[in-house]
């Protein structure tokens, strides 16, 4: 068991959380980690720029083979700004949501691109 902590600067190898690359770096290691059965802390210090492509890659993909619960145990943030949390928070809504009924988002779509 343990604690692990991230370091998104030291991943990503600058302070733009914006590419979907970069986003799955970070997924990589959160996976390897709650593989290895550890708790994960994100820490976004020095972060200055975050995008939801780069979230929904990083964070919003694990609700695709990780409960809720799991990740709400697992999973911690640290030294993320207040317009980083309203991000996240979307990116984990939207995942959620996608991730119960992944074909609901596809209707929606196809309902709004028959109109």
């Amino acid at each position: 068991m343990g604690d692990i902590t991230i370091s998104i600067i030291n991943t990503i190898a600058d302070g733009y959380g914006v590419e979907a690359e970069d986003g799955q770096k970070v997924f990589e290691l959160i996976l390897k980690a709650f593989e290895d059965k550890k708790k994960v802390t994100l820490s976004f210090r020095n972060i200055e720029m975050l995008t939801t492509a780069f979230l929904n890659t990083a964070v919003g993909q694990l609700y695709k083979d990780f409960s809720e619960e799991y990740i709400k145990e697992n999973l911690k943030v640290s030294d993320i700004s207040d317009s980083g949390k309203v991000a996240l928070k979307r990116v984990v809504e939207t995942a959620k949501l996608y991730y119960k009924d992944p074909d609901a988002l596809k209707r929606s779509i196809d309902e709004i691109a028959k109109d």
